[in-house]
Protein backbone atom coordinates (compact mmCIF):
# COMPACT_ATOMS: atom_id res chain seq x y z
CA UNK A 1 0.00 0.00 0.00
CA UNK A 2 1.12 3.46 -0.86
CA UNK A 3 1.82 6.19 1.63
CA UNK A 4 -1.12 7.93 -0.31
CA UNK A 5 -3.11 5.04 0.46
CA UNK A 6 -2.30 4.61 3.76
CA UNK A 7 -3.12 8.60 4.24
CA UNK A 8 -6.44 7.70 2.60
CA UNK A 9 -6.97 5.26 4.90
CA UNK A 10 -6.69 6.66 8.07
CA UNK A 11 -8.59 9.92 7.05
CA UNK A 12 -11.52 7.30 6.08
CA UNK A 13 -11.04 5.23 9.53
CA UNK A 14 -10.81 8.58 11.54
CA UNK A 15 -14.45 9.54 9.52
CA UNK A 16 -12.52 12.79 8.84
CA UNK A 17 -13.68 11.66 5.11
CA UNK A 18 -16.76 9.85 3.83
CA UNK A 19 -16.95 7.99 0.38
CA UNK A 20 -18.97 10.67 -0.91
CA UNK A 21 -16.24 13.24 -0.41
CA UNK A 22 -13.22 10.47 -1.84
CA UNK A 23 -15.44 10.45 -5.02
CA UNK A 24 -15.33 14.24 -5.31
CA UNK A 25 -12.05 14.17 -4.35
CA UNK A 26 -11.26 11.20 -7.06
CA UNK A 27 -12.81 13.68 -9.75
CA UNK A 28 -10.62 16.28 -8.75
CA UNK A 29 -7.38 13.96 -8.36
CA UNK A 30 -8.60 12.98 -12.44
CA UNK A 31 -9.24 16.14 -13.33
CA UNK A 32 -5.86 18.40 -11.96
CA UNK A 33 -3.56 15.35 -11.91
CA UNK A 34 -3.10 15.59 -7.99
CA UNK A 35 -2.15 13.10 -5.57
CA UNK A 36 -5.51 11.88 -3.83
CA UNK A 37 -4.61 13.72 -0.24
CA UNK A 38 -4.09 16.79 -2.18
CA UNK A 39 -7.02 16.69 -3.89
CA UNK A 40 -9.16 16.50 -0.47
CA UNK A 41 -7.34 19.83 0.53
CA UNK A 42 -7.77 21.72 -2.92
CA UNK A 43 -11.47 20.25 -3.36
CA UNK A 44 -11.84 22.33 0.58
CA UNK A 45 -13.00 18.66 1.47
CA UNK A 46 -10.49 18.91 4.41
CA UNK A 47 -8.22 21.39 5.83
CA UNK A 48 -4.11 21.38 4.73
CA UNK A 49 -3.84 21.18 8.72
CA UNK A 50 -6.00 17.77 8.60
CA UNK A 51 -3.78 16.25 6.38
CA UNK A 52 -0.64 17.34 7.87
CA UNK A 53 -1.79 16.28 11.21
CA UNK A 54 -2.66 12.64 9.65
CA UNK A 55 0.53 12.08 7.88
CA UNK A 56 2.46 13.21 10.44
CA UNK A 57 0.98 10.85 12.73
CA UNK A 58 1.64 7.85 10.14
CA UNK A 59 5.20 8.46 9.97
CA UNK A 60 5.65 9.52 13.43
CA UNK A 61 6.78 12.87 13.05
CA UNK A 62 6.21 16.34 14.50
CA UNK A 63 3.43 18.06 12.87
CA UNK A 64 3.17 22.35 12.82
CA UNK A 65 -0.34 23.80 11.43
CA UNK A 66 2.01 27.35 11.89
CA UNK A 67 5.34 28.66 11.79
CA UNK A 68 6.71 31.58 13.59
CA UNK A 69 8.72 33.43 11.70
CA UNK A 70 10.56 35.12 15.10
CA UNK A 71 11.50 31.49 16.01
CA UNK A 72 13.03 30.78 12.67
CA UNK A 73 17.16 30.84 12.50
CA UNK A 74 17.51 32.53 9.25
CA UNK A 75 21.25 32.05 9.52
CA UNK A 76 20.58 28.39 8.35
CA UNK A 77 18.98 29.33 5.01
CA UNK A 78 21.92 32.04 4.44
CA UNK A 79 23.37 30.33 1.39
CA UNK A 80 20.20 28.39 0.29
CA UNK A 81 18.78 29.11 -3.22
CA UNK A 82 15.47 30.31 -2.96
CA UNK A 83 14.67 27.96 -5.93
CA UNK A 84 15.71 24.60 -3.65
CA UNK A 85 13.56 25.80 -1.06
CA UNK A 86 10.58 26.12 -2.87
CA UNK A 87 11.20 23.43 -5.40
CA UNK A 88 11.42 20.85 -2.49
CA UNK A 89 8.92 22.85 -0.18
CA UNK A 90 11.14 23.08 2.73
CA UNK A 91 12.97 25.14 5.12
CA UNK A 92 15.35 25.27 8.25
CA UNK A 93 13.58 25.89 11.17
CA UNK A 94 16.95 26.01 13.87
CA UNK A 95 19.03 23.79 15.93
CA UNK A 96 17.29 21.34 18.55
CA UNK A 97 20.39 19.94 20.33
CA UNK A 98 22.85 18.21 18.05
CA UNK A 99 20.34 18.16 15.02
CA UNK A 100 18.62 20.81 12.92
CA UNK A 101 14.57 21.15 12.36
CA UNK A 102 13.40 21.44 8.94
CA UNK A 103 9.97 22.20 8.00
CA UNK A 104 8.81 20.15 5.17
CA UNK A 105 5.38 19.26 3.13
CA UNK A 106 6.98 15.66 1.81
CA UNK A 107 9.13 14.07 4.64
CA UNK A 108 9.38 11.40 1.76
CA UNK A 109 12.23 13.71 -0.27
CA UNK A 110 14.39 11.83 0.77
CA UNK A 111 16.99 13.59 -1.26
CA UNK A 112 17.00 16.93 -0.30
CA UNK A 113 16.71 15.83 3.41
CA UNK A 114 19.94 14.26 3.18
CA UNK A 115 21.24 16.96 0.94
CA UNK A 116 20.74 19.01 4.17
CA UNK A 117 22.54 16.35 6.72
CA UNK A 118 25.58 17.30 4.91
CA UNK A 119 25.07 20.63 4.20
CA UNK A 120 24.91 21.31 7.87
CA UNK A 121 27.10 17.94 9.10
CA UNK A 122 24.18 17.07 11.85
CA UNK A 123 21.34 14.82 11.74
CA UNK A 124 17.67 16.51 10.24
CA UNK A 125 14.60 16.28 11.61
CA UNK A 126 12.02 16.65 9.47
CA UNK A 127 8.63 18.63 10.71
CA UNK A 128 5.65 18.25 8.63
CA UNK A 129 4.43 21.89 7.93
CA UNK A 130 1.32 23.21 5.59
CA UNK A 131 2.71 23.69 1.84
CA UNK A 132 0.79 27.35 2.19
CA UNK A 133 2.86 27.50 5.50
CA UNK A 134 6.19 26.65 3.76
CA UNK A 135 5.60 28.78 0.50
CA UNK A 136 4.86 32.00 2.74
CA UNK A 137 7.88 32.07 5.38
CA UNK A 138 10.25 31.30 2.52
CA UNK A 139 8.92 34.21 0.76
CA UNK A 140 9.21 36.27 3.57
CA UNK A 141 12.29 35.17 4.70
CA UNK A 142 14.32 35.52 1.58
CA UNK A 143 12.53 38.60 0.76
CA UNK A 144 13.81 40.45 4.48
CA UNK A 145 17.40 38.64 3.05
CA UNK A 146 17.47 40.35 -0.28
CA UNK A 147 15.95 43.84 1.74
CA UNK A 148 18.74 43.54 4.13
CA UNK A 149 21.34 43.10 1.07
CA UNK A 150 19.87 46.30 -0.21
CA UNK A 151 20.43 48.00 2.74
CA UNK A 152 23.92 47.05 3.24
CA UNK A 153 24.99 47.22 -0.41
CA UNK A 154 24.25 51.55 0.52
CA UNK A 155 25.86 51.20 3.55
CA UNK A 156 28.87 49.77 2.18
CA UNK A 157 28.75 52.61 -0.28
CA UNK A 158 28.41 55.22 2.07
CA UNK A 159 31.66 53.76 3.42
CA UNK A 160 30.45 52.28 6.71
CA UNK A 161 32.39 50.41 8.95
CA UNK A 162 31.29 47.14 10.86
CA UNK A 163 32.78 46.80 14.20
CA UNK A 164 31.97 42.47 13.66
CA UNK A 165 30.54 41.34 10.21
CA UNK A 166 27.65 44.14 9.67
CA UNK A 167 24.52 44.38 10.32
CA UNK A 168 22.91 40.78 9.42
CA UNK A 169 20.11 39.56 8.20
CA UNK A 170 17.39 42.05 9.07
CA UNK A 171 13.74 42.94 8.80
CA UNK A 172 13.48 46.56 8.01
CA UNK A 173 9.29 46.56 7.71
CA UNK A 174 9.10 49.12 9.93
CA UNK A 175 7.66 52.26 9.66
CA UNK A 176 5.86 53.20 6.68
CA UNK A 177 7.94 55.08 3.90
CA UNK A 178 8.78 54.98 0.46
CA UNK A 179 11.74 57.24 1.36
CA UNK A 180 15.57 55.18 0.18
CA UNK A 181 17.55 57.85 1.80
CA UNK A 182 20.51 55.11 2.86
CA UNK A 183 20.43 57.39 6.77
CA UNK A 184 16.88 56.19 6.83
CA UNK A 185 17.05 52.70 5.61
CA UNK A 186 20.24 52.75 8.07
CA UNK A 187 18.10 53.78 11.07
CA UNK A 188 15.70 51.63 10.16
CA UNK A 189 17.98 48.24 9.63
CA UNK A 190 19.79 49.11 13.36
CA UNK A 191 16.52 49.48 15.06
CA UNK A 192 15.51 46.27 12.82
CA UNK A 193 18.60 44.59 14.36
CA UNK A 194 18.01 45.81 18.07
CA UNK A 195 14.55 44.07 18.17
CA UNK A 196 16.02 40.68 16.77
CA UNK A 197 18.58 40.79 19.45
CA UNK A 198 16.65 41.26 21.64
CA UNK A 199 18.38 44.29 23.14
CA UNK A 200 17.07 46.62 25.84
CA UNK A 201 19.09 50.00 24.92
CA UNK A 202 20.46 51.08 21.82
CA UNK A 203 23.34 53.85 22.15
CA UNK A 204 24.34 56.43 19.18
CA UNK A 205 27.36 57.65 20.32
CA UNK A 206 29.21 60.80 18.72
CA UNK A 207 33.80 60.60 19.51
CA UNK A 208 36.44 62.60 17.92
CA UNK A 209 36.66 60.54 14.67
CA UNK A 210 34.24 58.39 14.70
CA UNK A 211 30.79 57.38 15.35
CA UNK A 212 29.49 54.06 17.45
CA UNK A 213 26.27 52.42 17.75
CA UNK A 214 26.05 49.88 20.56
CA UNK A 215 23.17 47.32 21.81
CA UNK A 216 22.75 46.84 25.44
CA UNK A 217 22.17 43.00 25.21
CA UNK A 218 21.49 40.96 28.32
CA UNK A 219 22.74 44.30 30.47
CA UNK A 220 26.28 44.04 28.47
CA UNK A 221 27.04 46.50 26.02
CA UNK A 222 28.37 45.37 22.54
CA UNK A 223 29.43 48.06 19.70
CA UNK A 224 28.02 47.34 16.26
CA UNK A 225 28.89 49.50 13.69
CA UNK A 226 30.97 52.67 13.19
CA UNK A 227 29.93 54.95 11.02
CA UNK A 228 31.76 57.89 10.06
CA UNK A 229 31.34 61.00 11.74
CA UNK A 230 30.20 62.91 9.00
CA UNK A 231 26.92 60.79 9.24
CA UNK A 232 26.45 61.49 12.55
CA UNK A 233 23.99 64.75 12.10
CA UNK A 234 22.04 63.31 9.90
CA UNK A 235 21.79 60.20 11.92
CA UNK A 236 20.56 62.39 14.63
CA UNK A 237 18.32 64.18 12.61
CA UNK A 238 15.86 61.39 11.85
CA UNK A 239 16.22 59.62 14.89
CA UNK A 240 14.75 63.35 16.61
CA UNK A 241 12.36 63.93 13.34
CA UNK A 242 10.52 60.14 14.56
CA UNK A 243 9.94 61.35 17.84
CA UNK A 244 9.25 64.50 17.03
CA UNK A 245 11.74 66.59 18.74
CA UNK A 246 13.35 70.11 18.08
CA UNK A 247 15.96 69.14 15.32
CA UNK A 248 17.78 72.54 15.64
CA UNK A 249 17.90 72.47 19.08
CA UNK A 250 21.33 71.06 19.59
CA UNK A 251 22.04 72.72 23.36
CA UNK A 252 19.70 71.12 25.37
CA UNK A 253 19.03 67.90 26.87
CA UNK A 254 15.50 66.56 24.72
CA UNK A 255 13.07 63.15 25.75
CA UNK A 256 10.82 62.09 23.49
CA UNK A 257 9.05 58.84 21.95
CA UNK A 258 8.92 56.84 19.20
CA UNK A 259 6.10 53.80 18.18
CA UNK A 260 7.51 51.62 15.59
CA UNK A 261 6.44 47.90 13.93
CA UNK A 262 8.75 45.60 13.78
CA UNK A 263 7.92 41.74 11.93
CA UNK A 264 3.92 42.66 13.54
CA UNK A 265 5.38 43.45 16.87
CA UNK A 266 4.71 47.27 18.17
CA UNK A 267 7.74 48.62 19.74
CA UNK A 268 7.93 51.57 21.87
CA UNK A 269 11.15 53.49 22.30
CA UNK A 270 11.97 56.14 24.95
CA UNK A 271 14.47 58.89 22.90
CA UNK A 272 16.59 60.64 25.16
CA UNK A 273 19.53 62.93 23.62
CA UNK A 274 22.28 64.97 25.51
CA UNK A 275 24.81 67.30 24.31
CA UNK A 276 28.00 66.13 24.24
CA UNK A 277 31.99 67.84 23.48
CA UNK A 278 31.64 66.00 19.97
CA UNK A 279 27.61 66.09 19.18
CA UNK A 280 24.65 64.56 20.16
CA UNK A 281 24.62 61.56 22.28
CA UNK A 282 21.54 59.67 21.96
CA UNK A 283 19.85 56.28 23.89
CA UNK A 284 16.77 54.50 23.11
CA UNK A 285 14.81 52.59 25.71
CA UNK A 286 13.18 49.66 23.47
CA UNK A 287 9.87 48.02 24.92
CA UNK A 288 8.47 45.37 23.13
CA UNK A 289 4.53 45.95 23.92
CA UNK A 290 4.00 42.15 22.58
CA UNK A 291 6.16 40.53 25.14
CA UNK A 292 4.56 37.84 26.83
CA UNK A 293 4.16 39.01 30.69
CA UNK A 294 6.14 36.23 32.73
CA UNK A 295 4.40 34.46 35.45
CA UNK A 296 5.72 34.62 39.29
CA UNK A 297 7.01 30.64 39.02
CA UNK A 298 8.68 31.49 36.13
CA UNK A 299 10.99 34.74 37.35
CA UNK A 300 14.15 32.55 38.79
CA UNK A 301 12.68 32.24 42.13
CA UNK A 302 13.63 29.31 43.88
CA UNK A 303 11.08 27.12 46.02
CA UNK A 304 11.92 29.69 49.93
CA UNK A 305 11.54 32.90 47.82
CA UNK A 306 8.59 31.94 45.85
CA UNK A 307 6.71 30.64 48.70
CA UNK A 308 7.39 33.52 50.82
CA UNK A 309 6.10 35.76 47.91
CA UNK A 310 2.80 33.84 47.31
CA UNK A 311 2.36 34.19 50.72
CA UNK A 312 2.98 38.00 51.38
CA UNK A 313 1.12 39.28 48.00
CA UNK A 314 -2.00 37.34 49.52
CA UNK A 315 -1.83 40.05 52.32
CA UNK A 316 -4.81 42.48 52.43
CA UNK A 317 -3.08 45.51 53.24
CA UNK A 318 0.57 46.80 53.89
CA UNK A 319 3.86 47.94 51.51
CA UNK A 320 5.58 45.19 49.62
CA UNK A 321 9.24 46.68 48.27
CA UNK A 322 11.22 45.29 45.21
CA UNK A 323 14.73 46.69 45.28
CA UNK A 324 17.68 46.80 43.19
CA UNK A 325 19.87 48.98 40.61
CA UNK A 326 17.93 50.09 36.58
CA UNK A 327 17.85 47.68 35.12
CA UNK A 328 17.24 44.69 37.43
CA UNK A 329 13.93 43.57 36.43
CA UNK A 330 11.85 45.33 39.13
CA UNK A 331 9.10 46.30 37.06
CA UNK A 332 8.84 42.51 35.74
CA UNK A 333 8.41 41.20 39.33
CA UNK A 334 5.64 43.59 39.96
CA UNK A 335 4.20 43.13 36.76
CA UNK A 336 4.47 39.26 37.89
CA UNK A 337 2.53 40.27 41.32
CA UNK A 338 -0.21 41.98 39.61
CA UNK A 339 -1.30 39.41 37.23
CA UNK A 340 -0.81 36.32 40.07
CA UNK A 341 -3.55 38.11 42.18
CA UNK A 342 -5.66 39.93 40.08
CA UNK A 343 -8.98 38.74 39.40
CA UNK A 344 -12.37 40.55 38.89
CA UNK A 345 -13.14 40.88 42.88
CA UNK A 346 -10.01 43.54 43.26
CA UNK A 347 -9.78 46.83 42.28
CA UNK A 348 -6.08 47.09 40.76
CA UNK A 349 -4.60 50.48 39.76
CA UNK A 350 -1.14 51.65 39.43
CA UNK A 351 0.61 54.98 38.48
CA UNK A 352 3.73 54.14 36.53
CA UNK A 353 6.76 55.96 34.33
CA UNK A 354 5.99 55.16 32.18
CA UNK A 355 2.95 52.37 31.28
CA UNK A 356 5.32 49.65 30.22
CA UNK A 357 2.86 46.91 29.69
CA UNK A 358 -0.65 46.57 29.48
CA UNK A 359 -1.92 44.49 31.95
CA UNK A 360 -5.88 43.66 31.41
CA UNK A 361 -8.39 44.47 34.25
CA UNK A 362 -6.06 47.36 35.71
CA UNK A 363 -5.95 50.49 35.84
CA UNK A 364 -3.03 52.30 34.84
CA UNK A 365 -2.17 55.80 34.82
CA UNK A 366 0.86 57.35 32.99
CA UNK A 367 3.06 59.79 34.87
CA UNK A 368 3.12 63.51 33.51
CA UNK A 369 5.18 65.69 35.70
CA UNK A 370 4.77 68.55 33.97
CA UNK A 371 1.32 69.11 34.45
CA UNK A 372 1.47 67.71 37.83
CA UNK A 373 0.98 64.28 37.65
CA UNK A 374 3.51 62.94 39.94
CA UNK A 375 4.21 59.39 41.62
CA UNK A 376 2.55 61.17 44.69
CA UNK A 377 -0.20 62.84 42.97
CA UNK A 378 -1.54 60.35 41.11
CA UNK A 379 -1.20 57.88 44.43
CA UNK A 380 -3.63 60.42 46.45
CA UNK A 381 -5.78 60.38 43.46
CA UNK A 382 -5.53 56.27 42.78
CA UNK A 383 -7.05 56.11 46.72
CA UNK A 384 -10.08 58.06 46.01
CA UNK A 385 -10.69 55.57 43.55
CA UNK A 386 -11.69 52.83 46.18
CA UNK A 387 -8.80 50.20 45.27
CA UNK A 388 -7.86 47.28 46.68
CA UNK A 389 -3.94 47.19 45.74
CA UNK A 390 -2.12 50.22 44.59
CA UNK A 391 1.50 49.78 42.52
CA UNK A 392 3.15 52.99 42.47
CA UNK A 393 6.15 52.91 39.88
CA UNK A 394 8.81 54.30 42.33
CA UNK A 395 9.13 55.92 45.78
CA UNK A 396 11.32 58.76 45.01
CA UNK A 397 11.17 61.37 47.87
CA UNK A 398 9.16 61.93 51.73
CA UNK A 399 5.68 62.64 50.09
CA UNK A 400 5.11 59.57 48.17
CA UNK A 401 6.86 57.27 50.85
CA UNK A 402 4.67 59.24 53.29
CA UNK A 403 1.20 58.88 51.08
CA UNK A 404 2.03 54.85 50.13
CA UNK A 405 2.54 54.05 54.27
CA UNK A 406 -0.92 55.83 54.88
CA UNK A 407 -2.75 53.84 52.14
CA UNK A 408 -0.77 50.45 52.99
CA UNK A 409 -2.07 51.58 57.35
CA UNK A 410 -5.56 52.19 55.65
CA UNK A 411 -6.76 48.99 54.67
CA UNK A 412 -4.69 48.92 50.83
CA UNK A 413 -1.71 46.58 49.78
CA UNK A 414 0.66 48.56 48.26
CA UNK A 415 3.33 47.69 46.12
CA UNK A 416 6.63 49.68 44.82
CA UNK A 417 10.36 50.31 44.09
CA UNK A 418 13.40 51.38 45.90
CA UNK A 419 16.82 51.77 44.64
CA UNK A 420 18.73 50.48 47.32
CA UNK A 421 21.65 47.33 47.10
CA UNK A 422 19.51 45.21 49.18
CA UNK A 423 16.48 44.17 51.07
CA UNK A 424 17.89 45.37 54.17
CA UNK A 425 18.94 48.98 52.84
CA UNK A 426 15.47 49.69 51.85
CA UNK A 427 14.72 50.82 55.40
CA UNK A 428 17.59 53.55 55.76
CA UNK A 429 16.14 54.42 53.04
CA UNK A 430 12.87 55.32 53.94
CA UNK A 431 13.93 56.79 57.21
CA UNK A 432 15.99 59.04 54.90
CA UNK A 433 13.54 60.12 53.14
CA UNK A 434 11.80 61.18 56.99
CA UNK A 435 9.78 58.37 57.23
CA UNK A 436 9.13 57.47 61.01
CA UNK A 437 10.63 54.12 61.93
CA UNK A 438 7.39 52.85 63.66
CA UNK A 439 5.08 53.85 60.27
CA UNK A 440 7.36 51.40 58.27
CA UNK A 441 7.56 48.80 60.79
CA UNK A 442 3.43 48.63 60.67
CA UNK A 443 3.30 49.23 56.89
CA UNK A 444 5.73 47.24 55.37
CA UNK A 445 5.40 43.27 55.01
CA UNK A 446 8.27 42.33 52.44
CA UNK A 447 11.51 43.77 50.80
CA UNK A 448 12.75 41.66 47.94
CA UNK A 449 15.70 42.85 46.34
CA UNK A 450 17.04 41.11 42.98
CA UNK A 451 19.49 40.94 39.79
CA UNK A 452 19.80 39.90 36.97
CA UNK A 453 22.33 37.26 35.92
CA UNK A 454 23.40 35.88 32.05
CA UNK A 455 22.04 32.76 31.52
CA UNK A 456 24.56 30.11 30.04
CA UNK A 457 23.93 29.28 26.89
CA UNK A 458 23.15 25.41 26.34
CA UNK A 459 25.00 24.99 22.88
CA UNK A 460 28.49 25.98 24.20
CA UNK A 461 28.58 25.45 27.79
CA UNK A 462 31.68 23.70 29.20
CA UNK A 463 32.01 21.74 32.45
CA UNK A 464 34.63 23.28 34.96
CA UNK A 465 35.85 22.57 38.37
CA UNK A 466 36.03 25.51 40.66
CA UNK A 467 39.13 27.06 42.41
CA UNK A 468 39.01 26.98 45.86
CA UNK A 469 39.04 30.79 45.78
CA UNK A 470 36.09 30.81 43.74
CA UNK A 471 33.96 28.58 46.10
CA UNK A 472 34.68 30.79 48.97
CA UNK A 473 33.95 33.78 47.16
CA UNK A 474 30.39 32.12 46.80
CA UNK A 475 30.39 30.96 50.65
CA UNK A 476 30.61 27.29 49.73
CA UNK A 477 33.12 24.81 50.89
CA UNK A 478 34.97 22.09 48.75
CA UNK A 479 33.24 18.87 50.81
CA UNK A 480 29.76 21.46 50.27
CA UNK A 481 29.98 22.01 46.99
CA UNK A 482 30.84 18.09 46.58
CA UNK A 483 27.70 16.93 48.23
CA UNK A 484 25.33 19.42 46.02
CA UNK A 485 26.72 18.91 42.44
CA UNK A 486 28.38 16.20 40.28
CA UNK A 487 31.71 17.85 41.03
CA UNK A 488 31.84 20.59 38.77
CA UNK A 489 29.98 24.12 37.75
CA UNK A 490 29.97 25.12 34.05
CA UNK A 491 31.80 27.78 32.10
CA UNK A 492 30.86 30.47 29.24
CA UNK A 493 32.87 29.57 25.71
CA UNK A 494 30.70 31.33 23.25
CA UNK A 495 29.00 30.11 20.03
CA UNK A 496 27.43 31.09 16.99
CA UNK A 497 24.15 30.60 19.13
CA UNK A 498 24.99 33.39 21.48
CA UNK A 499 27.01 35.62 18.99
CA UNK A 500 30.24 34.78 21.00
CA UNK A 501 29.27 35.69 24.19
CA UNK A 502 28.52 32.21 26.09
CA UNK A 503 25.95 33.12 27.76
CA UNK A 504 21.95 33.45 26.29
CA UNK A 505 19.05 35.07 28.31
CA UNK A 506 18.85 36.52 31.42
CA UNK A 507 17.34 35.47 34.94
CA UNK A 508 16.89 36.83 38.46
CA UNK A 509 18.54 35.94 41.92
CA UNK A 510 16.77 37.40 44.81
CA UNK A 511 16.87 38.82 48.65
CA UNK A 512 13.52 38.00 49.96
CA UNK A 513 13.54 39.72 53.60
CA UNK A 514 9.96 38.68 55.56
CA UNK A 515 9.33 41.63 57.75
CA UNK A 516 8.23 39.49 61.10
CA UNK A 517 7.83 40.65 64.94
CA UNK A 518 11.65 40.31 65.17
CA UNK A 519 12.20 42.29 62.42
CA UNK A 520 9.72 44.52 63.10
CA UNK A 521 10.86 45.37 66.38
CA UNK A 522 14.71 46.46 64.81
CA UNK A 523 13.08 48.54 62.72
CA UNK A 524 11.46 50.20 65.69
CA UNK A 525 14.85 50.93 67.24
CA UNK A 526 16.03 52.40 64.09
CA UNK A 527 19.20 50.02 64.10
CA UNK A 528 21.74 49.68 61.37
CA UNK A 529 20.21 47.62 58.51
CA UNK A 530 23.30 45.39 58.74
CA UNK A 531 22.07 44.14 61.92
CA UNK A 532 18.24 43.79 60.18
CA UNK A 533 20.22 41.88 57.72
CA UNK A 534 22.27 39.66 60.62
CA UNK A 535 18.94 38.57 61.70
CA UNK A 536 17.23 37.83 58.64
CA UNK A 537 20.15 36.10 57.53
CA UNK A 538 20.04 34.13 60.90
CA UNK A 539 16.14 33.19 60.60
CA UNK A 540 17.24 31.77 56.76
CA UNK A 541 16.95 34.47 54.71
CA UNK A 542 19.16 33.49 51.43
CA UNK A 543 21.28 36.67 50.18
CA UNK A 544 21.47 37.90 46.31
CA UNK A 545 25.28 35.74 47.00
CA UNK A 546 23.69 32.39 48.08
CA UNK A 547 20.86 32.69 45.53
CA UNK A 548 23.60 33.40 42.92
CA UNK A 549 25.44 30.57 44.35
CA UNK A 550 22.44 28.05 44.00
CA UNK A 551 22.33 28.96 40.35
CA UNK A 552 25.66 28.46 39.55
CA UNK A 553 25.57 24.54 41.39
CA UNK A 554 22.12 24.05 39.17
CA UNK A 555 24.15 25.22 36.03
CA UNK A 556 22.29 27.87 34.97
CA UNK A 557 24.85 30.70 35.38
CA UNK A 558 28.60 31.39 35.70
CA UNK A 559 30.46 32.10 38.75
CA UNK A 560 32.25 35.17 37.51
CA UNK A 561 28.55 36.36 36.62
CA UNK A 562 27.41 35.90 39.78
CA UNK A 563 30.68 37.79 41.34
CA UNK A 564 29.95 40.70 39.25
CA UNK A 565 26.64 41.57 39.80
CA UNK A 566 27.00 40.96 43.06
CA UNK A 567 30.00 42.60 44.22
CA UNK A 568 28.32 45.54 45.78
CA UNK A 569 27.29 42.99 48.55
CA UNK A 570 30.53 41.31 48.69
CA UNK A 571 32.43 44.58 49.66
CA UNK A 572 29.99 45.56 52.46
CA UNK A 573 30.50 41.99 53.92
CA UNK A 574 34.13 42.63 54.01
CA UNK A 575 33.69 45.99 55.82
Amino acid sequence: MSFDSRVIDYLSRQQIVTAEQLAQAEEIAAERELPLPDALVHGHLITQTQLVEAQAKLLGLTWLDALDLEKIDVELSADMQIGFAKAHLLLPLGRQGNRVQVAIADPLQLGPLDGLRLKYGMPIEPIIAPESEILDAINKIFDRRAAATSVMDDIQDEQVVSAEEGIGDIDIDIIDTDDEAPIIRLVNAVLAQAVKEHASDVHIEPFERHLAVRFRVDGVLREIIQPPKRFAASITSRVKVMAGLDIAEKRIPQDGRIKIKVAGRDIDIRLSTVPTSFGERLVMRLLDKTAVLKDLSNIGMGSQQLDSMNRIIQCSYGIILVTGPTGSGKTTTLYACLAKINSPTRNIITVEDPVEYQLPGIGQIQVHAKVGLTFAAGLRSILRQDPDVVMVGEIRDKETAETAVQASLTGHLVFSTLHTNDSASAVTRLVDMGVEPFLISSSVVGILAQRLVRTLCPYCKQPVVPTEEELHELGYTRERFLACTPGHVYKPVGCQECLDSGFKGRSGIYEMLVVDDDIRSLIVKNVPSSEIKKLAIKKGMLTLRDDGARKVMLGDTAISEVLRVTQDEMLSMDD
